[in-house]
């Protein structure tokens, strides 16, 4: 039963996640929190479910950006560009993570998920801002298409420094705020920035994995559970990504989030 949950945790995040850019971390925090007891026989600590997510998106990411490289969507260059900041971001989120309680956290990743959600919404309304980067890129996918797009150094310093942040303190990859800054501020085509996304986070997820292993807070049992199937969901969300429409999909995502962030927050409001 343990295997089983682990397994089928680990491919339903990585699948989803990759599928969108995501990570997965937003569904294996709260799976190994709320049914960990249930179905894994013990409870799992926050800081534990955060460390031991953030392990297994390395193997996600790993897994998803291996198959966005042979697709030829993954902008390396501007992907290395955000992980100058997004690296030690994510070892200061990691670090930060030992100070908050249970209860503060479920009511913080509540209404952090519940604005992800939105965003997930608002980004198919919203249309890039027409700002004129100094650095603008062309970008060649592999069917040959050219993309145009810029983006300011600063500017993706501080986003990635911000997603580092968050990531590391969440346990959550950081793709969820990284797709719709890269879509709606800096005009980057969708696969492309989900693609570069997934090559960051792989990044970044391994320095904060090394930060909470350095606290205890990584379970290797439940990382060597989650990571087989991880790897196949990287590369099974990546495939779908470049082949399928993923708009009721997103849909089912957006419920999703909306339904556990209003858990999370009413937990954390009514144990305040």
């Amino acid at each position: 039963m343990v295997f089983l949950f682990y397994t089928a945790v680990g491919l339903l995040a990585a699948t989803l996640g990759s599928l969108v850019g995501l990570g997965g971390g937003v569904i294996i925090v709260p799976a190994l929190v709320y049914l960990g007891p249930l179905f894994a026989g013990k409870e799992i600590s926050v800081a534990t479910a955060v460390g031991t997510s953030l392990a297994v998106l390395i193997f996600t990411a790993m897994s998803s950006t291996l198959t966005f490289l042979k697709q030829k969507r993954v902008d390396f260059k501007s992907g290395w560009l955000y992980f100058i900041t997004c690296g030690p971001g994510a070892m200061l989120g990691s670090y930060l993570t030992q100070f908050v309680n249970a209860k503060s956290f479920q009511l913080s990743f509540g209404i952090f998920m519940l604005f992800m959600a939105s965003l997930l919404v608002l980004r198919d309304y919203i249309k890039p801002l027409d700002i004129s980067w100094r650095i603008q890129r062309t970008f060649t996918d592999s069917q040959g298409k050219t993309h145009s797009y810029g983006y300011g150094i600063v500017s993706a310093l501080i986003i990635g420094l911000a997603v580092g942040i968050i990531s590391g303190l969440f346990g959550i990859g950081g793709g969820s705020l990284f797709v719709p800054a890269m879509v709606l501020i800096f005009r980057y085509p969708p696969h492309i920035a989900t693609a570069t996304s997934m090559f960051v986070i792989f990044l970044s997820s391994i320095m904060g994995s090394i930060t909470h292993l350095t606290l205890g807070e990584v379970d290797f049992w439940m990382v060597l559970g989650l990571a087989p199937s991880a790897l196949v969901g990287g590369w099974l969300g990546a495939k779908i990504a470049s082949k399928l429409s993923t708009k009721k999909l997103m849909w089912v995502l957006r419920i999703t989030f909306f339904l556990v962030a209003l858990k999370m927050i009413w937990e954390g409001v009514t144990a305040a």
